[in-house]
């Protein structure tokens, strides 16, 4: 079935009711495929084939019974290995959690397979969520299916891949300072980070709990609406959910998007953006203009100092996060240490990569005594200015549209020894993290090297239809091809 690079959650439901082919078919195709391909692209950490045949069998009983099949109905579905799946490895790319199953289903897991999806595996991720390129899992680094020499972003990266890849219609991955929207973009998929809240976190993996979000990955808008309408509403298990009413986004998506006015901020439109990548963007804004909306030049001016704002914030969560990875209870212990000081010291030592050591770090040291005002409180009071600066803009326009990351996908290996350039590539979309707005990577066309390139539409708080209408309306207009 060369079609499953192609297929859509549409057409996938229209081939099941014809009859040209079943959803185990399906399901055992996309099995095929991540087996197959996955030694050179390094998408899935684990695949989960009982539980998608599974799946895909309840599909196909509820068809031959003549039932109404769910909205994700015998889908294919990747998801992220920081997102628990009861009876399946978690492991979050890391070596502490190298052999852990979880014990229970994440709330988006269980919502997917309720709507019919069949999840056929976990994909693979920066260590913890942390990172930007897919270069820190434990295990072997993804490789971006539109150029294997280069990275596939980060921390969402087998996610992005996997749909961009042809390896699954639509996947789940998180979001923490752009997981989600990075990795879109330079992979050439549609990636969504919905309001905080909107989307419930139980059964998500802490990194930092105050800016991580579950989202979906897809090929099209509209699979992207639909499978975020799935997941999407209130939740008992989380109190951080909120209870604001789910539109149907993919119902009520529209093209029609004239007379709305689209916000650009001068401070993402200069030094450090590629010309390359400021081209398209500048081209997918033009579109947008002929659509009927209005482009207004607006000011965040806390943009500047986001970067430290967040990776003081992100890492003093991370740090109380995996506090709990210490050898005792669940994560992995150290098979020679002599004292109980040696084993957390030992533990901890085997289990996290340089990345993740350096962010425990970081945020343990900016959360000791006579330094947490200095740095976490200034931090959060930052974070409150930027936040400010986008209620006030969406004071006068209805949406924000800006570049996704200041160059397109790099090389594998090319930032590793620079951590600083490597946190710059979330420069754009920190900012949106930070403010608890929602947004998403739409792509806009390709570099002259073939390189994915996406544009990122912001909105406020739980203003997703208007993200998801503009999207759709770039990509119905030929935004996409760019």
């Amino acid at each position: 079935m060369d079609e499953l690079k192609q297929l859509t959650v549409d057409s996938i439901r229209a081939g099941l009711r014809a009859k040209r082919f079943s959803a185990r078919e399906l399901a055992q195709e996309a099995l095929r495929v991540g087996e197959a391909e996955n030694g050179g692209s390094g998408v899935y950490l684990s695949l989960t084939p009982e539980r998608a045949l599974a799946a895909a069998d309840r599909v196909d009983a509820e068809l031959a019974a003549g039932e109404e099949i769910g909205p994700l109905a015998g889908v294919p579905l990747a998801v992220k290995d920081v997102i628990m799946t009861r009876g399946e490895k978690t492991t979050c790319a890391s070596r502490a959690l190298e052999h852990f199953v979880a014990p229970y289903d994440a709330t988006a897991v269980e919502r997917v397979e309720r709507a019919g999806a069949v999840i056929v595996g976990k994909t693979n991720c920066d260590e913890f969520a942390m990172g930007s390129s897919n270069e820190n899992s434990a295990f072997f680094p993804v490789r971006n299916p539109a150029a294997p020499d280069r990275v596939p972003g980060g921390s969402s990266g087998g996610s992005a891949a996997a749909v961009a890849g042809g390896y699954a219609p639509i996947s789940l991955g998180s979001d923490t300072g752009g997981s989600i929207r990075q990795p879109a973009s330079f992979c050439g998929a549609v990636g969504i980070m919905p309001t905080y809240g909107r989307v419930s976190r139980y059964g998500l993996v802490a990194f930092a709990s105050s800016l991580d979000h579950i989202g979906p990955f897809s090929r099209t808008v509209k699979d992207s609406a639909l499978l975020l309408g799935t997941i999407a509403g209130p939740d008992p298990l989380d109190s951080t959910a909120a209870s604001a009413p789910v539109p149907d986004y993919a119902g009520e998506l529209t093209a029609q998007v004239r007379g709305l006015k689209i916000g650009i901020p001068k401070e993402y439109y200069g030094e450090g953006l590629e010309s390359a990548v400021g081209a398209k963007v500048q081209a997918g804004v033009e579109l947008l203009r002929s659509l009927g909306c209005e482009p207004v030049e607006i000011s965040l001016p806390h943009t500047r100092y986001a970067i430290a704002s967040y990776y003081l914030i992100c890492t003093a969560e991370a740090s109380s996060n995996l506090a709990r990875y210490d050898g005792v209870r669940y994560s992995r212990r150290s098979e020679s240490s002599g004292t109980l000081r040696d084993m957390y010291r030992n533990s901890r030592a085997e289990a996290f990569g340089p990345e993740v050591t350096r962010r425990i770090i970081l945020g343990t040291y900016v959360l000791s005594s006579g330094y947490y005002d200095a740095y976490y409180r200034k931090a959060q009071e930052v974070r409150a200015l930027i936040a400010r600066d986008f209620a006030e803009a969406f004071e006068t326009v209805d949406a924000i549209v800006t570049p996704v990351s200041p160059f397109p996908a790099f090389k594998l290996g090319e930032k590793t020894s620079d951590p600083l350039q490597m946190y710059l590539s979330d420069i754009y979309t920190i900012t949106g993290s930070l403010a608890g707005i929602a947004g998403m990577s739409v792509p806009c066309g390709e570099t002259p090297e073939g390189l994915p390139v996406g544009l990122q539409i912001l909105t406020n708080h739980f203003q997703e239809k208007t993200m998801l209408n503009l999207g759709h309306a770039f990509e119905q207009a030929g935004g996409f091809e760019g």
